[in-house]
């Protein structure tokens, strides 16, 4: 078994495929002053298996179309909203995020939880802003340093595993050079790291393991995962998820 189909099998049992919350995703939707009366098209892009994406079909009325890379995850999506009566209102699809089929000027809003890192923040805004309305929304959750200075270990780890992490202040500066007015900001809690996202997922760890017989590559994979959550233990204080809202400037 390749190494991404291992990941997804670990991951796709999870309500979330990393830190995040359903009263987070509600605070950016009153931040982006979303109108639930009008009937709004959204595209949730690097969606996993739905949290964001049924919170926002419960919350507003819109027509979303769910886009992942990873069709296991979006069949599992399509699963969900059949059964809590939202298909009329959710279209999942799988397709990249750096390659969508929408037009110029056609979104009311663009999503995306923890996810726009695929293809990096600075490219993300930019190629996804042609796609929105004038005064479209955008909001994103993107991996945010929160302070100017810290110890050398996780300022290595980072610069490894993502460059492009940033302050906030500079990742406003990026939205505001692209063409975006900030709507809002704030940082996810420690419970969307730790309760929503690596709890659940240390509990899956195990029978993890046994399906896959206690491979070479389930145990790298877990031994990985385990290292992530240790890192964000110990450097909490430092960097997190900032959640950035932003509407779009004719």
């Amino acid at each position: 078994m390749e190494n991404l189909e291992l990941v997804i099998d670990l991951h796709q049992h999870g309500d979330r495929q990393g830190p995040g919350g359903k009263s987070e995703t509600e605070r950016a939707i009153t931040l982006a002053s979303l109108d639930t009366s009008q009937h709004l098209k959204i595209a949730d892009l690097g969606c996993g298996t739905g949290a964001s994406t049924l919170c926002l079909a419960n919350k507003l009325n819109a027509d979303i179309i769910a886009v992942d890379f990873i069709p296991e995850f979006i069949e599992i999506l399509r699963r969900n909203a059949e059964a809590s009566n939202l298909s009329q209102h959710i279209h999942p699809k799988a397709g990249s995020m750096d390659d969508l089929e929408f037009i110029n000027n056609e979104l009311d809003v663009i999503w995306s939880e923890g996810a726009i890192y695929n293809i990096g923040f600075e490219q993300g805004i930019n190629y996804w802003r042609e796609f929105l309305k004038p005064k479209g929304v955008l909001a994103v959750s993107e991996i945010t340093w929160l302070t100017d200075h810290r110890p050398d270990e996780i300022q290595a780890y980072w610069d490894a595993q993502y460059p492009e992490i940033n302050t906030a202040s500079s990742k406003i500066k990026l939205l505001e050079e692209a063409g975006y007015a900030l709507l809002g900001y704030f940082v996810l809690p420690e419970r969307c790291w730790l309760d929503n996202y690596y709890h659940p997922l240390q509990q899956r760890f195990a029978e993890f393991l046994d399906r896959h017989s206690n491979s070479d590559d389930a145990q790298d994979l877990v031994e990985a995962e385990k290292q992530e959550i240790q890192v964000f233990e110990q450097f909490k204080a430092y960097f997190s998820y900032g959640f950035y809202i932003a509407s779009k400037l004719p």
